[in-house]
């Protein structure tokens, strides 16, 4: 008895090990994304210095560590407020469900930030 709950904690650890990882966005590709286009209304700072978009079907899009990565929010109130942008959101889950993390954000045929090679 004491064998077979041993086994079925390391199990339960190990599954619960690779679901969390399945949800980390690590060097995403394009056909790894779902694209949408939508307006942002607003642009905030977000937990650990990402920067936050919200659309105007009241949608929540981040990019993770943004202003470590050298974008800022005047640039960014200029070039993606108010308008429509494409953005490419990262498929987590093997695939199964859509993350709010942007992998790529464009104005038209300007990028504005790629994590592609």
């Amino acid at each position: 008895m004491k064998k077979v709950l041993i086994v079925l904690s390391l199990f339960s650890l190990l599954t619960i090990f690779l679901l969390i990882r399945s949800c980390v966005v690590d060097n995403p590709r394009m056909d790894d994304t779902i694209v949408i286009t939508t307006t942002i209304t607003k642009i905030t700072e977000g937990s650990g210095y990402d920067i936050v978009f919200r659309d105007d079907g009241g949608g929540k899009y981040y990019i993770n560590r943004g202003l470590e990565r050298g974008l800022n929010f005047d640039n960014l109130n200029t070039a993606v407020l108010n308008k429509t942008v494409t953005l490419h959101l990262a498929k987590v889950l093997g695939g199964m469900a859509t993350s709010e993390h942007i992998s790529q954000l464009a104005v038209g045929d300007t990028i504005i930030f790629t994590e592609f090679d």
